[in-house]
């Protein structure tokens, strides 16, 4: 039997963890089968307990920019370790971190480390409300930014999967003040400022979706969100928990040369470690406690073992900067060789992708916002693609509301053989 150890894990798993996993998607709900049980990846490759190497497209859900088991995050996490794991107090490696991600992003000053994304944006929503002295928000309908209450209103990947956008626990007062825009489509934020005049703190959005597959943002989307926020005095928030160091150096707002007013940070940013961080202006972060009036705390936030994965990858990519030139190639060659096999097998698909983010969306449609992926995503296509892709050892993610990420680990006869696996399975296809 194929993954018969996965199987076996499963199985004890599901009597222990809700649904057999620590975070939703994992479970395989989405296409069906028995998820993967890993228990080594090195490089552009994971290796499950059957001993199986699948060549990996989901990187951990992005923070392996550089490949699994990177030599130099490997050693700092080693070397650290042996001095204690945590301690409760300060330490120079928060404030080398902080110095280092302050100089490679635009337009922050301070940074605050948390220990997820998730914590982030609603660390940093908090301030924003705080500082603005305003109560209601602006998402947009499948941008996910963690599973805070504030953000289960129609969030994407997860919630999607699992037919549960707007989550049983969330409150009614709680959904009210969470107001809902369609992604990419200005007008529909200019209607809720009108209707909700000098009651809004802040807009918050992912600058290129990821959680209903890549959605870039359409040419001058972000600039209009910017002139909006400044013209009716809101706070506009960059979600880069996926973008941040991945796209650019300085992330999205360096790639669109958009500043954000804050702006949050996981993934890369903890080297494969739990991170998050959330950073802005001196002027908005000195609302923060112990500083300002507004209050957030953490026991384990700059936690000395992610404070030196994350100051080992950010130094390497400080004075590598030539590898987002190298991953944006790999992510071009990858599409170029994918649209090729689905155009030759005449199987309708839009692909979206960004630097080294990419999707593929089965549609003919252009995919720019949440209801087009939904559309996308209707019928056995994905699931049927999932599956010949993971049985020719490929591992995307197991969901068609979830990007690819890609590592520098990944060779360009890595992605020729993954063009040929999608060759094999485009034909099973329709």
């Amino acid at each position: 039997m194929q993954y018969q150890r996965s199987s076996q894990l499963f199985t004890e798993a599901q009597k222990v963890l809700p649904g057999g996993v620590n975070s939703p998607v994992r479970a395989f709900k989405a296409v069906g089968g028995t998820p993967l049980f890993i228990k080594e990846a090195k490089g552009a490759y994971m290796i499950d307990e059957d001993d199986t190497h699948f060549l990996d497209y989901i990187n951990s859900w992005g923070p392996m920019i550089l490949g699994h088991a990177f030599p130099p995050v490997i050693e700092a996490i080693t070397q650290t370790a042996k001095k204690g794991t945590s301690f409760g107090t300060p330490t120079e490696l928060e404030t080398l971190l902080a110095s280092l991600a302050v100089s490679m992003v635009p337009n922050i000053d301070k940074i605050r480390f948390v220990n997820s994304g998730t914590e982030a944006c609603m660390s940093a929503i908090r301030l924003a409300r705080g500082y603005t002295r305003k109560d209601k928000i602006i998402k947009f309908s499948g941008c996910y930014h963690g599973h805070s209450d504030s953000f289960l209103i129609q969030a994407g990947s997860g919630a999607v999967t699992f037919g549960t956008p707007n989550s049983p626990g969330v409150t009614q007062g709680t959904a009210k003040d969470t107001l809902l825009a369609e992604f990419n489509n200005i007008n529909s934020v200019k209607a809720l400022i009108n209707s909700n005049k000098n009651e809004i703190a802040c807009i918050i959005l992912e600058p290129v979706a990821g959680n209903m597959g890549c959605i870039p943002p359409k040419d001058g989307f972000l600039q209009s969100l910017r002139d909006l926020c400044n013209e009716n005095n809101i706070l506009l928030l960059f979600d880069e928990v996926m973008t941040g160091f991945r796209l650019a150096k300085g992330g999205a707002q360096e790639l669109y040369n958009i500043n954000a007013d804050i702006v949050m940070f996981g993934k890369v940013i903890g080297g494969g470690l739990p991170v998050g961080a959330f950073a802005a202006r001196a002027e908005i972060m000195d609302y923060l406690a112990p500083e300002g009036p507004v209050y957030q705390a953490g026991t384990l936030s700059g936690n000395p073992l992610a404070m030196a994965a994350g100051l080992a990858m950010l130094t390497h990519l400080n004075n590598h900067p030539g590898i987002y030139q190298s991953l944006d190639e790999k992510g071009a060659y990858l599409k170029k060789g994918i649209k090729k096999v689905l155009s030759q097998n005449k199987i309708p698909h839009t692909i979206n992708r960004v630097g080294s983010m990419l999707s593929v969306h089965f549609s003919e449609k252009p995919v720019t916002n949440f209801k087009t992926a939904t559309n996308a995503a209707k019928g056995s296509m994905f699931k049927k693609f999932f599956h010949g892709m993971l049985n020719n050892k490929i591992y995307i993610a197991p969901s068609a509301f979830e990007t690819w990420f890609l590592s520098d680990a990944l060779s360009y006869q890595d992605i020729d053989k993954t063009i040929e696996v999608v060759k094999k399975t485009a034909k099973d296809l329709l």
